[in-house]
């Protein structure tokens, strides 16, 4: 509920720069690390925070990996790597179901938008013109910002 307010501007912003551009910003990413570094550690209990920050390094460290194979970009490896901390250990079943759903519903809008005359709005983004490619800061911005969300209105993960 304390990360909200401050995240769910980054995660709009990541959504609309991928759209726009097929990047996610340096700053974004250190933005949301900020974060969570600077207010987590009056906010997370230290065990759990160091936890969290370990969260933050394998999924990083995947997240290398996975763009050295060409699955992701490296924005997005960045991006979840920060955005890692602020998933509850216990949730991660929940985030991955949110990401899935979020992702379809992604990729049906974007589709959908790309196709048909709500393309008009912005004409210039450069992830209409990909083929190949999906700009999935936008799926990823949306799951942590649902996953938060969910939490601020139905209590704390686990």
């Amino acid at each position: 509920m304390w990360f909200l307010p401050f995240v769910l501007p980054l995660c709009l912003y990541v959504a609309f720069t991928d759209l726009r551009e097929m990047r996610i910003t340096n700053q974004a990413v250190i933005a949301l690390a900020l974060v969570f570094l600077l207010p987590g550690l009056a906010i997370v209990p230290m065990p759990e925070y160091l936890w969290r920050l370990s969260q933050m390094a394998i999924v990083l460290g995947l997240g290398v990996m996975f763009y050295a194979a060409g699955v992701m970009g490296a924005g997005d490896a960045k991006f979840a790597a920060v955005a890692a901390p602020f998933v509850a250990p216990g949730d991660a079943t929940l985030l991955m179901m949110i990401f899935a759903a979020n992702l379809l519903a992604a990729v049906a809008t974007h589709r959908l938008a790309k196709n048909t005359p709500l393309r008009a709005v912005a004409p210039h983004w450069q992830s209409w013109n990909q083929t190949g490619k999906f700009p999935m800061g936008f799926s990823l911005g949306g799951t942590l910002a649902i996953y938060l969300l969910l939490g601020t209105l139905r209590g704390a993960g686990s």
